[in-house]
């Protein structure tokens, strides 16, 4: 069963917390055990999953990525987003998430993630639930 998720982001850069629209998205196909995929079909956004009780974490992993491949750098692609790219390469485009009992079967502390780094934008998240 696929399903999409429309998120809008608000900055250039921002970590969105999906876990409970996916979670719903879970729950409302019935599949007890089995598996997500989420996936982001952009070049310049990525999902994660992280720590989402601290919103510190988040900070920090957008901060870093800035420093490691900072917006205003020496790139061939000139239309202002070349940093975008690298950094949604470096986090991926999709994650896979266990389903146990009906639930994602995340750790205490993970959330699910859309990374967004050329915003403000309107994105499209596909969520595929399977289940055996």
């Amino acid at each position: 069963m696929l399903h999409t998720l429309h998120v809008s982001t608000r900055s250039r850069a921002e970590l969105v917390d999906i876990t409970a629209q996916v979670q719903d998205m879970v729950r409302s196909s019935e599949v007890s055990e089995g598996i997500c995929l989420v996936y982001v079909p952009h070049t310049t956004a990525g999902v994660t999953i992280n720590e989402g009780a601290d919103p510190d974490v988040r900070r920090d992993i957008l901060e870093q990525l800035e420093r490691l491949v900072p917006k205003d750098g020496r790139y061939h692609h000139l239309e202002g987003n070349a940093d975008a790219h690298i950094k949604a390469s470096l986090l991926g485009s999709s994650v896979l998430v266990p389903i146990s009992d009906g639930r994602l079967s995340l750790g205490t502390w993970q959330a699910i993630f859309l990374a967004e780094f050329d915003g403000p934008r309107s994105r499209k998240v596909l969520v595929q639930v399977m289940g055996g």
